[in-house]
C-alpha cells in the first residue's frame, strides 16, 4: 500500500511557481524592462488618452490553458498596458499631490515581496512587529505612546475615530451614538466624512466648518469654539477633531496647538493629518507648523507621498494605544500563544481594521538607512525650491495670479485676464487653459475649489522632476494662455 502511494506521488506532475533558478532570470528580465520605462518615461504622455474600454477590446477575457512566456506578457504591457496609464512618475507630473518612489523604497519593496510575512501578531513574525517599533524617534515606544504602519490615511482616521467612539461610549452609557458631533474645516480630506459615516456618525453631526481666503483657509479657532458651544447647548457631545497640516487643496495648515487647547477643554479626540506636509518637517524650517503636537491623540503622515516610499505606507503614532487596541482587539483560539498572553509583545492586529498586514517597514528601513536624514531633507528642499521657480513664474507674469500663498511644494495660480469679464468668464478660461494644458501629453494639472474660486494646482514633488521640467511646464502653459487670450 505504501509503495503505491509512493509511486503515485512520483508520477504526479509537479508545478513549481517559484523555482530559484527561473525567478533570477525573469527578475532580471523584469528589472530591465522597469529600468527602460524609468529611462524613457519622459516620452510617455502623461495624462492617458484612451477612451473607457479601450482595454477589453484588446486583450483576451479568459486566461490562457498553456503558459506564456514573460516576453509576451511585457509585449503586452509595453503595447496595451502602458498606453492605458498615467504616469504618476512622470517628470512631467504635476497633478494631486506626488507619489513618490526610489531605488531603496523599491528594494525594500521586493525584501517585503520576498518574505511574504503576514505579520497580524508578534509570533507570526517578530522581525517585522520589532522593526516597526523602531521607526523612527518620534514613533519609538517609550512611556505611553507608540506608532504603527496604516495602508493609507483612510485607515489612520477610520481606527481612530472607532477609538474615540468607543472611549465616549465607555464614559456616556448611553449607547446613543446620535448624540456625537465631530470637527473639521470645510477644506478636510473627503475621506474625513466618509469615515465618521463608517463608524455610525450621523451626517446631520459632522461639523464642516468654513474657511476663508483672508485667513489662507486654515481653521479658525473661534469659529471651531462657537460650533462646539453651539451644539453643547443643543445637549449634542463633542467627539473628535480633525486637524489638517497641509489640506489637499491649497496645502493650508490648521493652527495645530489653538485648536488642540478648544477641543481639550471639551474632551475631545484630535487627529492631524499630515498625510502630506508631514514629511516636510523633517526638515527645520517647517517644524513649526507642529507646535502643539504634544497635546493631540494622534498623527498620521504618508511617506507614499513625500519620503520616497512608494504605495501605500502611512505612519500613525497614539498618544495612548491602550484605546486603540481595547476598540479593536480580537482574541481567536487559533492565534493564541504565550508570547501575545504575557503582554510582553505588540501583536499589530489590534491596531488596524484588518487581521493581516504586510512588512512594510522594510521599505522605510532601507530608505532611512541608504539615504539618510540629510538627503532626504535635500529632497524636500529641492522640491520646495522648485515649487518656488514656478510661483516666481507666475508672479512675474501679470495675467496670472497667486491665489493662496505656498508654503510647501505645491503652487495655486489662475489665470486673470480681465476682471471686468466677471468671475464666471474667468473660471470658465481657467478650465479651457487647464484642458488644453492636460490635452498635450506633456504635462499633467489638475485643479480645485476653494472658497468659490477655481484654482489651478502645480504640485511639484515627483521623483524624477528637475528644474528644466519646471521651465518646460511653465513655457507650455504661457503657450496655452496666449492661444487662449487671442481669442478673446
Amino acid at each position: 500500500m505504501g509503495k503505491n502511494i509512493e509511486s503515485n506521488l512520483a508520477n504526479t506532475p509537479h508545478f513549481n511557481p517559484l523555482n530559484p533558478q527561473e525567478f533570477r532570470k525573469q527578475a532580471h528580465e523584469m528589472v530591465d524592462f522597469i529600468a527602460d520605462y524609468y529611462q524613457n518615461i519622459d516620452s510617455y504622455p502623461v495624462l492617458s488618452q484612451v477612451q473607457p474600454g479601450y482595454l477589453r477590446a484588446n486583450l483576451p477575457q479568459n486566461a490562457p490553458s498553456l503558459p506564456e512566456s514573460l516576453e509576451t506578457i511585457l509585449e503586452d504591457v509595453k503595447n496595451q498596458i502602458i498606453p492605458g496609464m498615467t504616469h504618476w512618475l512622470s517628470p512631467n507630473f504635476f497633478a494631486f499631490f506626488p507619489s513618490t518612489v526610489s531605488t531603496a523604497g523599491f528594494l525594500g519593496e521586493m525584501l517585503c515581496t520576498c518574505f511574504n510575512s503576514v505579520g497580524f501578531n508578534w509570533i507570526a513574525s517578530p522581525a517585522a512587529t520589532e522593526l516597526e517599533m523602531l521607526l523612527p524617534k518620534s514613533f519609538m515606544f517609550q512611556g505611553t505612546g507608540g506608532g504603527v504602519i496604516q495602508n493609507t490615511t483612510s485607515e489612520a482616521i477610520l481606527v481612530t475615530l472607532i477609538a474615540a467612539r468607543d472611549k465616549a461610549l465607555d464614559v456616556d452609557g448611553s449607547g446613543n451614538l446620535n448624540k456625537f458631533v465631530v470637527y473639521a474645516s470645510d477644506q478636510t480630506h473627503s475621506t474625513f466624512a466618509k469615515a465618521c459615516k463608517m463608524v455610525g456618525i450621523s451626517p446631520r453631526n459632522i461639523r464642516l466648518i468654513p474657511t476663508t481666503i483672508d485667513a489662507g483657509f486654515s481653521l479658525s479657532p473661534i469659529q471651531l469654539k462657537a460650533a462646539v458651544e453651539a451644539d453643547m447647548e443643543n445637549g449634542l457631545v463633542p467627539l473628535y477633531l480633525c486637524v489638517t497640516l497641509g489640506t489637499t487643496s491649497t496645502t493650508a495648515v490648521d493652527p495645530i496647538e489653538l485648536l488642540a487647547g478648544v477641543a481639550k477643554e471639551h474632551g475631545m479626540w484630535v487627529h492631524v493629518d499630515a498625510a502630506y506636509a508631514g514629511s516636510a518637517c523633517i526638515c527645520p524650517e517647517f517644524r513649526h507648523h507642529l507646535n502643539g503636537v504634544e497635546l493631540v491623540d494622534s498623527l498620521s503622515l504618508s511617506p507614499h507621498k513625500w519620503l520616497l516610499s512608494g504605495l501605500d505606507c502611512c505612519c500613525l503614532w497614539v498618544k495612548n494605544p491602550t484605546v486603540l487596541v481595547k476598540a479593536q482587539s480580537t482574541n481567536p483560539e487559533y492565534l493564541r500563544n504565550k508570547q501575545s498572553e504575557s503582554d510582553s509583545v505588540v501583536d499589530f492586529k489590534d491596531w488596524q481594521v484588518g487581521a493581516g498586514r504586510r512588512f512594510k517597514s522594510l521599505r522605510l528601513w532601507l530608505i532611512f538607512r541608504t539615504y539618510g536624514v540629510v538627503n532626504l531633507q535635500d529632497h524636500i528642499r529641492s522640491d520646495v525650491g522648485m515649487a518656488k521657480i514656478f510661483e516666481d513664474f507666475v508672479r512675474s507674469d501679470p495675467r496670472f495670479e497667486i491665489v493662496v500663498p505656498r508654503e510647501f511644494g505645491l503652487v495655486c495660480f489662475r489665470l486673470n485676464p480681465d476682471e471686468t469679464f466677471g468671475s464666471d468668464y474667468t473660471e470658465l478660461s481657467n478650465q479651457k487653459l487647464l484642458d488644453w494644458v492636460n490635452s498635450t501629453g506633456r504635462v499633467y494639472m489638475t485643479h480645485t475649489k476653494a472658497g468659490g474660486i477655481y484654482v489651478l494646482r502645480f504640485a511639484v514633488g515627483a521623483t524624477l522632476t528637475g528644474d528644466n521640467h519646471v521651465v518646460a511646464a511653465w513655457k507650455l502653459i504661457k503657450e496655452g494662455a496666449d492661444a487662449l487670450l487671442k481669442t478673446v
